[in-house]
């Protein structure tokens, strides 16, 4: 094959058959399609090149710059194709969390801007979040910058809905898989490859997967987060079912150990996904049924996710004192407590927020330690006396009260997360200040 850039290398990525002795399935056939062999290495360059090619012409001329409410696999392809046409890239974002990526965004030549915001995903009935603020400063005519807006542009869906479907039935002999099964992000890889299945066989059974809350897998939403998405459509699944990262981990680990398939933690927690929710399927089976999942990306951009979540992995000792180890009745039993009783009560605040969130809008007399410094804190042990009130502050009140959880099997007894967390307190009308 001989192509005249690397764009062209975009698609028809291979569907593998997975070994039936990996998963265990009897009567399904399950089937990965390996979208981690794109040229850029992920789902994410079908959409980012059709999103970005018809704002090409004149941008250069222009001397625009193109930007995306992106921190992953978006980003990077975004960048590359960016470069290709001799324009600069910007990130805009407030969910840069994995080192590798914004690493490999610098060597691209991107430009990063890290910003506030109430939730991990742009919500646009919210004109007061920054990255709302930022979307619409971008989305203005003559702004100087090539907008691709992945999580409203259609044509993010119609990468799938002529490609990646497409490509299934072909390589299906012509059919669509009886069930399909798809993790959740932006919404259009599995949305435009449901639609284009669909187009086939009405009867395809589609299964999103979404992290479970509180929950932190690269490219994958909770639950909550996926209904800001202007692309998701719950009516295009027909369930939506919750994984964890340590599904997800458990999975990429099959991929990478068993099927030679160097997946992330997307593609692990499709497979893992996929199997959980089969299993039961196939044993009332009495004849074969055929079972698509997507293998997102690469796990090289991931080895510090899964060295801080499982260090014995790479050959180091467990940690001690991480919110990863709480049980689901831990969590459950966080001691939290409402605005009003929180406004009342004295003590030491800790905000865990990222610093651009914390400076835009705080909690009068609180201190801000962000969630990963704040955990490292913890490792060494308890960093205040067991006796010290405190309380502790974030978005949304989830990953406040994984810790407050943890610092009660710790031994403090005076520790409490804030119900509702920020987004409360601002609702409430209680006060807030600004740096």
């Amino acid at each position: 094959m001989r192509y005249d850039d690397m764009t062209e290398a975009i698609g028809n990525t291979p569907l593998v058959r997975i070994d039936p002795a990996v998963h265990g399935l009897v009567n399904i056939d399950l089937y990965a399609k390996m979208e981690l062999l794109n040229p850029f290495g992920s789902v994410k360059d079908r959409a980012a090149l059709q999103m970005i090619r018809p704002l090409l012409p004149g941008a250069a001329e222009r001397g625009d710059t193109v930007v995306e409410l992106s921190s992953g696999n978006t980003a990077k392809a975004l960048a590359l194709i960016a470069g290709m046409h001799g324009l600069p890239f910007k990130s805009v974002t407030n969910r840069m969390k994995v080192p590798e990526i914004k690493d490999l965004l610098l060597l691209l030549g991107a430009e990063i801007e890290e910003l506030p915001g109430q939730a991990e995903c742009l919500d646009p009935t919210d004109t007061e979040d920054p990255l709302s603020r930022m979307h619409a400063t971008l989305s203005a005519n003559g702004s100087g910058y090539v907008h691709t807006d992945q999580y409203f542009n259609e044509r993010n869906v119609e990468a799938h809905l002529h490609g990646t479907g497409p490509e299934i039935v072909k390589d299906l002999d012509g059919r669509a898989p009886d069930y399909f099964v798809a993790c959740v992000g932006t919404a259009g890889s599995s949305t435009g490859t449901a639609r284009a299945l669909r187009q086939h066989d009405p009867d395809v059974r589609v299964i999103g997967l979404v992290a479970a809350k509180s929950d932190f897998i690269p490219g994958i939403r909770t639950i909550d987060e996926v209904h800001e998405v202007g692309l998701f459509d719950p009516g295009v699944y027909d369930t939506l079912e919750t994984i964890t990262s340590d599904d997800a981990i458990d999975g990429l680990l099959t991929l990478v150990r068993r099927c030679g398939t160097p997946a992330g933690p997307t593609g692990g927690g499709a497979f893992q996904g996929a199997v959980r929710h089969l299993r039961p399927i196939d044993a009332t089976l009495t004849s074969r049924r055929t079972a698509v999942f997507i293998v997102c990306d690469r796990v090289e951009s991931y080895l510090s996710y899964l060295r801080e979540r499982r260090p014995a992995l790479f050959g180091r000792p467990s940690r001690r004192n991480d919110v990863s180890t709480l049980t689901a009745e831990e969590i459950a039993a966080a001691p939290t407590v409402g605005v009003e009783e929180a406004s009342r009560r004295p003590g030491l605040i800790i905000d865990l927020r990222n610093p651009h969130a914390y400076r835009a809008l705080h909690i009068d007399g609180s201190i801000n330690i962000v969630d990963e410094l704040f955990a490292e804190l913890l490792h060494g042990g308890l960093p205040f006396g067991r006796r010290q009130p405190v309380l502790l502050v974030c978005p949304v009140g989830e990953k406040s009260a994984r810790y407050a959880a943890l610092l009660r099997r710790m031994g403090h007894l005076e520790v409490r997360s804030l119900a509702g967390g920020v987004i409360a307190w601002r609702d409430a009308g209680a006060r807030l200040v600004r740096d």
